[in-house]
């Protein structure tokens, strides 16, 4: 199944290091970051966990969750969280799922939905794809989605950035420039007329008709 920005995204039940759980129940009405890896004990997926772990506080700041997934079971998470808190120094305290069957990456479009078979026997070489970041917000609705290659280390960084615009842009009738950081000046949109646009965002700065700038609203 093809996804797009603004999806519904699949809602699914599966194991977790959490126990069992229903997704879109788990998302309640909070927002979360789906990241996924090929398999257990790779290292550049080491580090990005370890990461993830060190910076789950800015998510949870942010009303986020975080939940991992891995093609592999369940029970080797729990060993491999061990390695990630014995070389990275951070505990993975968020959930982890075993997609043992494919069938979440394969809800995603991270692997052909006619992909044979499970867990056993695949490589993360035949996993490559699996290794996406979705933000879903509380309307469950998918708002970004990344696929990065298996030799690069994703920019978790980013992820927070991009969710401190959508978290802006979906309150205020703004848009956020390039390279944009929380506190930077942002663009108001060209639904708000200028009138409208003095009334909420006095002060503004006029650079062309189309391009308005402003504080970013607090």
């Amino acid at each position: 199944m093809s996804l797009r920005i603004n999806d519904t995204a699949p809602d699914f039940t599966a194991q977790t290091t959490h126990g069992q759980i229903s997704f879109h129940n788990w998302i309640g009405d909070q927002w979360a970051v789906l990241f996924s890896h090929p398999k257990d004990f790779t290292p550049v997926c080491t580090t990005e966990l370890g990461y993830m772990a060190k910076i789950e506080p800015e998510f949870t700041k942010r009303n986020t969750k975080l939940i991992g997934l891995s093609v592999d079971p369940v029970e080797n998470h729990s060993k491999w969280v061990a390695d990630i808190e014995e070389t990275q120094g951070a505990t993975v305290k968020y959930p982890m799922i075993g997609d043992t069957d494919l069938a979440v990456a394969k809800l995603y479009n991270m692997l052909p939905a006619d992909e044979a078979g499970g867990s056993e026997g695949r490589t993360a070489a035949t996993n490559a794809t699996v290794r996406s970041v979705f933000i879903i917000g509380p309307d469950k609705k998918i708002k970004l989605m990344l696929t990065y290659p298996m030799t690069t280390g994703r920019n978790f960084d980013e992820i927070l950035r991009v969710l401190d615009s959508m978290q802006l842009t979906a309150k205020h009738k703004v848009a956020t420039p390039v390279n944009w950081k929380n506190g930077d000046d942002v663009i108001i949109t060209t639904a708000v007329s200028n009138e409208d646009a003095e009334k909420t965002f006095p002060g503004y700065k006029t650079i062309k008709p189309y391009l308005r700038v402003t504080k970013q609203p607090t």
